[in-house]
């Protein structure tokens, strides 16, 4: 009998800022090379727009990113989006945003013995939980017991690990002086994960072989090559649309739809947050 693959769900964590094609084509791909590892079957994705806290330049107001995300991904029948973490009022670290999840080192026990809240509780606990995990896990653990019911397979009790997808150039933001907590990336790397796509000329490999706490927990590192080469940037993205240029087949129809309804990405927006701090830098300095 073939082995138990290990269920994953894939947060993305991001400006988002707005969503481009790149931005969903990094779960298809981390899908991909997940499953051909034949250890693993990803079952939901996640996108999780950061709060308007960051302080980025030019980060146009989290309602609009969350609502051109949604927009994005209503073509996706696995991938959703959680507003939780861009609802905070201060900017948010990924860490905590991962943490906000239902525990994945639940105890085993079968499907429909997990203890899981209902959804009224998850709805009315959006601060301590993301609701999108708890209901990935809910409709992972009811297609288990509808295969179970017609199957003398056992079941699979795990409960599906919660792992970070990003870009290479997220993985280079870790050599970035007093951007992270060095405890904070011993713990996206050592406890949750990461499963990272290379982007253009920047290749995560390298990333991991200057960093000493990436480089010891490499077997909890997945490193995805993007053969079909794409350069499509959120910044861009952003000047085309200040300068009158077109950026469709860049972004989805229903994205710059959004964009010209609302009339987003101006050289007026663009100077948003201008010559201020992000905000990773002041609150990692004061927590350090």
């Amino acid at each position: 009998m073939a082995a138990m693959r290990v269920p994953l769900v894939l947060l993305a964590c991001g400006s988002f800022n707005p969503i481009t094609n790149q931005h969903m084509r990094l779960f298809e791909l981390a899908r991909d090379h997940l499953h051909g590892t034949g250890q693993y079957k990803v079952v939901g994705g996640i996108v999780s727009p950061v709060s308007d806290g960051y302080g980025k330049q030019g980060l146009v107001l989290a309602k609009h990113r969350v609502a051109m995300a949604k927009l994005a991904l209503q073509s996706s029948d696995w991938v959703s989006v959680d507003d939780w973490e861009s609802q905070q009022p201060d900017w948010t670290e990924t860490v905590v945003t991962l943490r906000s999840a239902p525990p994945r080192t639940n105890p085993v026990v079968e499907p429909s013995q997990q203890n899981l809240p209902s959804s009224r509780t998850f709805q009315s606990s959006c601060t301590t939980v993301m609701y999108h995990y708890g209901r990935i896990l809910k409709q992972y653990q009811q297609k288990l017991e509808d295969r179970d019911s017609m199957s003398s397979q056992p079941p699979n009790p795990a409960a599906p690990q919660l792992k970070l997808l990003c870009g290479a150039d997220f993985l280079d933001s870790f050599s970035v002086p007093g951007l992270w907590l060095e405890a904070h990336v011993e713990e996206l790397a050592g406890r949750f994960g990461l499963v990272c796509v290379s982007r253009g000329a920047l290749q995560p490999e390298w990333a991991v072989h200057r960093s000493d706490t990436l480089s010891r927990h490499r077997q909890n590192i997945f490193l995805v090559r993007e053969w079909i080469r794409n350069e499509i940037s959120a910044t861009e993205v952003r000047r085309g649309l200040r300068r009158g240029q077109s950026v469709r087949y860049l972004v989805p129809d229903s994205v710059l739809e959004y964009v010209q309804q609302h009339h987003l990405y101006t050289h007026d927006s663009e100077t948003l947050n201008q010559g201020a701090p992000l905000r990773p830098l002041t609150k990692q300095a004061s927590d350090a």
